[in-house]
């Protein structure tokens, strides 16, 4: 995005990457359909040490802006839920549009090239490369975060921040499937598998979307969500029946269906495998009669509040995102041009702004390239 608009302003381009293929998070993502963007992208979608950060990008640049792109290639695409927009087709047709208008804009693309050394000159950056030595007034880092090492995930933006003496939040896996351990590891595997809608909630923060029993512990959209939130030693709340006072339901079984196993009472709301894996864990069998209101209420509490503590992620090879990054006191939100040392940008996933799960970092990734490409 910033190469093209750069290019598009007259600016002579070289955009150069580690990998031998370029985009591949684009072609990865959403499943191979790439959730390319969010219509209900606004800045309290977004994590950063400073939280106004992001918003002037957002406003220049719109989910509306890079929808007119996608039409203007004539990629069919629909909205998933939650404004979450996919291709029809494949997520290469995403790289095919960015690579087309990079290349009508007059950018030199090359892969891959290594990059062995940075310097500051006179007259801007001195880039030692594999591919020989370039000189360039603005140099603009877009080599994002440490999440999916396997498709060239690297700190390489970080070590040039550093290089120039700005500051680095320390990066951490985001939008990432959380493991536990003891008696809670055996449950989770015991269901793995299994979904069912959840709400999550860390601290004041809460989702309320899918949730996903695996081996290692849990994940779906809605602990993606919480672990960006989630720090270690803190506990996590869910409640498996959203929109449904348990202890009430349970109170009014009882009542009415005295004999009716407590098993299939919870299974009218649950999943049957989680509604009997509940029973066990709290040594609930027989009938509805035989649990006092004390019971009924423990129950309701362990399915409205269920209480958690993950030991961990699974890191960042499972993480779609990396939070943390380049400080943002250290950028100018207008140009994402580091404020002490002129000519040199950050831009996208590299930079400590993250989005929620749902196309929101890559309409960071293309907002944030559009106004640096306005200054370089």
């Amino acid at each position: 995005m910033c190469a093209i608009e750069a290019g598009r302003r007259g600016r002579r381009v070289w955009l150069i990457d580690h990998s031998v293929k370029i985009a591949e998070k684009i072609r990865i993502s959403g499943g191979g359909r790439c959730n390319f963007t969010n219509l209900h992208t606004h800045p309290q979608c977004y994590l950063s040490q400073n939280p106004h950060f992001c918003k002037s990008a957002l406003k220049r640049y719109t989910p509306q802006d890079f929808i007119a792109l996608v039409r203007k290639h004539g990629i069919a695409f629909h909205e998933k839920k939650l404004g979450q927009l996919f291709c029809d087709d494949s997520a290469k047709q995403i790289i095919a549009l960015l690579l087309t208008e990079a290349r009508e804009a007059g950018v030199k693309l090359e892969t891959p090239v290594q990059v062995h050394s940075i310097e500051a000159v006179a007259d801007g950056y001195r880039v030692n490369t594999s591919q020989g030595e370039q000189t360039c007034v603005s140099l603009v880092i877009a080599t994002g975060g440490l999440s999916i090492p396997k498709i060239g995930a690297t700190p390489f933006g970080y070590e040039v921040a550093k290089q120039f003496g700005l500051h680095v939040i320390p990066p951490r896996a985001a939008l990432v499937p959380l493991v536990f351990d003891g008696e809670l590891l055996t449950r989770c595997q015991v269901l793995s598998g299994l979904s069912v809608e959840a709400e999550v909630r860390c601290g004041k923060q809460v989702f309320a979307e899918g949730l996903l029993f695996t081996h290692r512990g849990l994940s779906g959209p809605s602990i993606l969500q919480i672990s960006s939130y989630w720090e270690e030693g803190e506990p996590i709340v869910i409640n498996l029946a959203p929109g449904r006072e348990m202890f009430s339901f349970l109170k009014a079984h009882k009542q009415n269906q005295p004999r009716l196993h407590i098993s299939k009472a919870l299974a009218e709301i649950l999943p049957r495998r989680l509604a009997q894996s509940i029973c066990d864990e709290g040594d609930d069998s027989g009938p509805l009669a035989n649990l006092s209101d004390t019971r009924l209420r423990a129950l309701a509490s362990t399915i409205n509040a269920w209480h958690v503590k993950p030991i961990g992620t699974e890191g960042y090879r499972r993480a779609e995102v990396t939070r943390g990054g380049v400080d943002t006191r250290e950028l100018s939100s207008q140009t994402m041009e580091a404020n002490k040392q002129p000519g040199l940008f950050f831009i996208g996933e590299v930079v400590d702004v993250t989005g929620h799960l749902g196309g929101f970092n890559f309409q960071w990734a293309w907002s944030s390239g559009y106004v640096a490409g306005q200054y370089v």
